[in-house]
């Protein structure tokens, strides 16, 4: 029975995947400069616009500055998403249409980098945006690929764009302590380092240490090649997307971390890479669980 289940989840896996190759979620420095010669993509920014690999040092020609901390919610639960009138403000300012491609450009420093863009490409694919990439190893891929950059900034023209926030890929606190309690069925995902899941470290706006009841890991540099900051998927990431497609059996599969950056990075492979079906994105993760005060265990 067990493998008439994985059966059906790799070919479910595998058909979602085929409809997914006509544009390409993940691109390389070329990829992007040869998309930027054919279309009026809107490639985002999501650096810092000062400081160290910033924005003002050097950016993707044309792109906008869009910091990743506009995209969040506020220091004390920066996992939460934002309301819909900050929402239409963020992408109105951005320049993002609903009928424009939007690549996303991040640093890349480091897998967790990933995140950033990650989360963002998230938030617009559940504001309706259609065709969102992001390019793999960020601005330091680009710089190191020896790509033209340059540092004024680009001010784009407002968008008309009124955009809500779609629940088809977010599980919302009373969603998840549903499936803590045993009122509801799915798959709950732990995206952190094993410190975090096993309750021996935690997050400095979290209130406890812990994991939720019945999570199981899948810690978020699984995605990337040893020692890289380039996602590559490899195999043994792989296999644990098709075990975890198998194990849910139909049922959601929830992705959360401390505050929705890590886990988002979890949501991209498994979804829009994998094509695992109804994978969710917990956003406010553990800080927003745990200032709930809401019950956490350790992880085994």
């Amino acid at each position: 029975m067990f493998r008439m289940i994985a059966a059906a989840a790799l070919l479910c896996v595998a058909a979602v995947a085929a409809q997914a190759q006509d544009w390409r979620k993940l691109l390389t420095p070329q990829e992007l400069q040869a998309l930027l010669q054919q279309t009026d993509a809107r490639v985002i920014d999501l650096r810092a616009p000062q400081g160290e690999n910033s924005y003002a040092l050097g950016h993707v020609p044309g792109s906008v500055s869009a910091p990743y901390d506009t995209w969040r919610g506020p220091k004390q639960n920066p996992g939460a998403v934002l309301d819909d009138a900050a929402l239409t403000e963020r992408l109105q300012s951005a320049g993002v249409a609903a009928d424009t491609p939007v690549v996303l450009v991040y640093w890349g420093g480091d897998p967790s980098d990933f995140g950033a863009a990650a989360r963002v490409y998230w938030t617009l694919k559940s504001s309706g945006i259609g065709q969102i990439a992001i390019l793999n190893g960020g601005f330091k891929a680009w710089r190191e690929a020896g790509l033209p950059a340059e540092t004024a900034p680009t001010v784009p023209a407002r968008s008309a764009i009124a955009a809500s926030l779609s629940p088809q890929w977010l599980a919302t606190r009373a969603q998840v302590q549903a499936i803590v309690e045993g009122r509801s069925e799915a798959v709950l995902v732990d995206a952190r380092p094993d410190a975090f899941f096993r309750a021996e470290k935690k997050h400095d706006a979290a209130k406890k240490a812990g994991t939720l009841s019945g999570a199981v890991s899948l810690v978020f540099d699984r995605w990337f090649a040893p020692q890289s900051p380039l996602m590559s998927a490899p195999e043994p990431a792989l296999e644990r997307a098709r075990a975890l497609a198998a194990e849910a059996n139909g049922k959601p599969i929830v992705s959360f971390c401390n505050t929705g950056h890590w886990a988002a990075i979890n949501w991209f492979a498994l979804s829009e890479l994998a094509g695992v079906p109804d994978v969710k994105l917990y956003p406010e993760s553990m800080v927003g669980w745990t200032g709930a005060d809401l019950p956490v265990k350790p992880g085994a």
